[in-house]
């Protein structure tokens, strides 16, 4: 083990050596002259980046040591690109967002060098979660990012190989290119119910081992995630309307995989991969048994100029470097969204699907109102929808997943 950890080390400096001056993750998006008085007007709080505390808690890291690394963050000394905002230091440096969590990374995984079986495996699962997050949110032509990304695609190779669970890394051909994903299996004696998950656009595949790991696997079901269109393995390909072109194509392929029961497919989506997948329960009904999204952009803030303006200059950011956007018009940005509203794209407007929703939402949530759960659980043969009550946001979390996943699996054994 002590050789994994040198590698690790020699892997971080020569990634990053060339970058100790890279461009802050906030200067990255740039705006139109009429855009920018009112992009100017964004800083608020204290931070630039949605700080998403308790769900990187829930995925496993330590809560001390994530407020240790923001203390470090925030009473860093050195210059900012927003003197307002703490995690806009710049240069890779102490203090600097993707420095920081970096190392704590690398931390995880000196410890996953002297813990053995699936302790070591877990530990660095999580130092793969650090590196994602020193990333977060993966705005294109951020190098630091793209460094950090390289380092949790690496740590997540060798947990795989720690752990006793399989995970095999699937290339699925598509538009002469291939779409990469990871199978989680908790064995490969018979092929298993297999739930598809994605994460949003600020999010890496690599993030839901403890999805698998506490969730899926202890029923006996398969996890095969997929990165969105423009991120992770799949940022070849641009993020269009058609937010499920990319799991349609994997999903008609399951039935080539010996491991997985073809018939027997579910669907989890988180945030923008919560409209993907409630977009596929539609396009391929026959081929899903049920979907669970969580907070996802649906119709109302996707349909709404004014509501999409007030969100956080981080989203803005993320919105336009997936659309691929060199130079910003927010007034244009608002009203090429509205081209992504299922409704609008007459899902969820006519007909149900067949499949079987649960949309889930946090309450006062402004991505993914209650409005926009309901919606999708009308159009949804036995679709349902729940708000998870903000005042209990940890536990809210872990019950409303116990309540999905169990859900999941019911309608997958049907």
């Amino acid at each position: 083990m002590p050789k994994t950890r040198n590698n690790s080390q020699n892997l971080s400096e020569r990634l990053f050596a060339n970058h100790k001056q890279a461009k802050e993750t906030s200067a990255l998006t740039r705006y139109m002259p009429s855009s920018q008085a009112f992009v100017s007007q964004k800083i608020e709080g204290a931070w630039y980046r949605t700080l998403r505390r308790m769900q990187w808690a829930w995925q496993g890291i330590d809560p001390v040591d994530q407020e240790e690394i923001l203390a470090r963050i925030a009473s860093s000394a050195h210059s900012r690109t927003v003197d307002e905002w703490l995690d806009t230091v710049m240069g890779y440096r102490r203090g600097n967002w993707a420095y920081e969590w970096n190392k704590l990374g690398m931390r995880y995984q000196q410890e996953s060098g002297q813990l053995q079986g699936e302790d070591a495996a877990d530990k660095m699962f999580t130092a793969s979660l650090c590196f994602s997050i020193a990333g977060y949110p993966h705005l294109k032509n951020d190098n630091l990012a793209i460094q950090a990304q390289a380092m949790a695609n690496s740590a997540y190779t060798e947990a795989a190989k720690l752990s006793h669970y399989v995970v095999k890394q699937l290339e699925f051909p598509y538009q002469n290119k291939k779409i990469v994903a990871h199978l989680h299996l908790s064995h490969t004696e018979h092929p298993q119910p297999v739930v598809m998950v994605t994460a949003g656009l600020d999010s890496l595949q690599t993030d839901m081992w403890r999805l698998f790991r506490d969730y899926l696997a202890q029923r006996d079901i398969a996890m095969l995630t997929v990165d969105m269109p423009s991120i992770g393995f799949n940022s070849q390909w641009p993020l269009t309307e058609d937010t499920s072109a990319l799991h349609q194509a994997v999903l008609n392929q399951l039935s080539g995989l010996p491991w997985v029961d073809h018939h027997r497919v579910g669907l989890i989506g988180f945030r923008f991969g919560g409209n993907a997948m409630i977009r596929l329960s539609f396009v391929e009904s026959s081929k899903v048994k049920a979907c669970i999204s969580l907070g996802a952009p649906v119709h109302d803030i996707l349909s709404s100029p004014e509501k999409l303006k007030r969100m956080p200059k981080m989203y803005l950011d993320v919105l336009a470097s997936r659309l691929g956007k060199n130079v910003v018009d927010i007034d244009s940005l608002a009203m090429q969204l509205r081209a992504w509203s299922l409704k609008v794209q007459g899902f969820l407007a006519n007909r149900k699907t067949k499949t079987p929703i649960l949309a889930l939402g946090l309450e006062g949530d402004p991505i993914s109102p209650y409005s926009d759960n309901q919606l999708v659980a009308l159009f949804s043969s036995r679709g349902r929808s729940k708000e998870i009550k903000s005042k209990t946001l940890f536990h809210g979390y872990e019950q409303a997943l116990d309540l999905a996943i169990n859900w999941l699996e019911d309608e997958l054994i049907k």
